[in-house]
């Protein structure tokens, strides 16, 4: 006898409804695959449980599916407007979902919301941390040899300077050494040539010569001086001019 023709109408039993979604939905699935390899074509399965679980089946990628079913749906004279608000609603899910993930891996980072990892990512984190320490310890190093080479080259620069400066400073010293010697020998020279007279071995010890002054000169007689006042103007000087 063969099986009879069953009805198609919903389970009521909760258990046996999800023991028939669980086979049937395998074996779409599965008929699916088989579809995509055997007949070499392009499927996409979609199916949402009761509960709202998403299982999905894409033998080119889901989004790829997708993209390719709206460009063959929507014509060129549809509305545009539309399809770009769709295009933006799709960028933006997938925005979102990104933006969420990279929180997400930026809590786990620094040590926060660790209870719903497993072991195996609580190894990947631990593996995550351990390769960004080891890449931060190297380029800490790195920064430090960098400025030590720059030190050392400055100590360089320094100590060229510093013997340029000594050299200089010693040719300096040198020709000022050689300017008091020429000074020295010109002084000498010069004594040499003018001798003192031999009579007068010092040059303070010399009778004084008339001196002739020209210019006013107020002669004051001392008193009680014997000398005539006639006497008084016959001196050396020359009395000035009264105009």
């Amino acid at each position: 006898m063969g099986r009879g023709r069953v009805e198609l109408k919903r389970i009521e039993n909760k258990i046996n409804r999800q023991v028939t979604f669980s086979k049937r939905r395998n074996g779409l699935l599965k008929k699916a695959y088989e579809l995509s390899v055997l007949c070499d074509a392009e499927v996409a399965l979609i199916i949402f449980s009761s509960r709202g679980k998403l299982y999905e089946f894409g033998s080119s990628g889901m989004s790829k599916t997708l993209e390719r079913y709206q460009r063959c749906c929507f014509t060129p004279q549809d509305n545009s407007l539309e399809r770009e608000t769709q295009n933006w609603y799709q960028e933006v899910t997938k925005l979102k979902a990104k933006y969420e993930t990279l929180q997400r891996t930026q809590r786990h980072l620094l040590g926060e919301d660790l209870g719903p990892l497993n072991v195996k990512e609580l190894q990947n984190l631990e593996k995550q941390l351990e390769g960004a320490l080891a890449l931060a310890r190297q380029r800490k190093t790195q920064i430090i040899i960098e400025q030590m080479e720059d030190l050392r080259k400055k100590e360089r620069e320094l100590g060229d300077l510093n013997k340029q400066l000594k050299i200089k400073l010693e040719a300096e010293g040198q020709n000022l050494k050689t300017i008091q010697g020429l000074w020295s020998s010109g002084a000498v020279a010069e004594t040499s040539n003018f001798p003192l007279h031999p009579s007068h071995p010092h040059p303070m010890d010399c009778d004084h010569e008339p001196v002739l002054q020209i210019g006013y000169h107020n002669f004051v007689q001392a008193e009680g001086s014997s000398v005539p006042k006639s006497m008084a103007g016959e001196t050396n000087f020359i009395h000035g001019w009264v105009i």
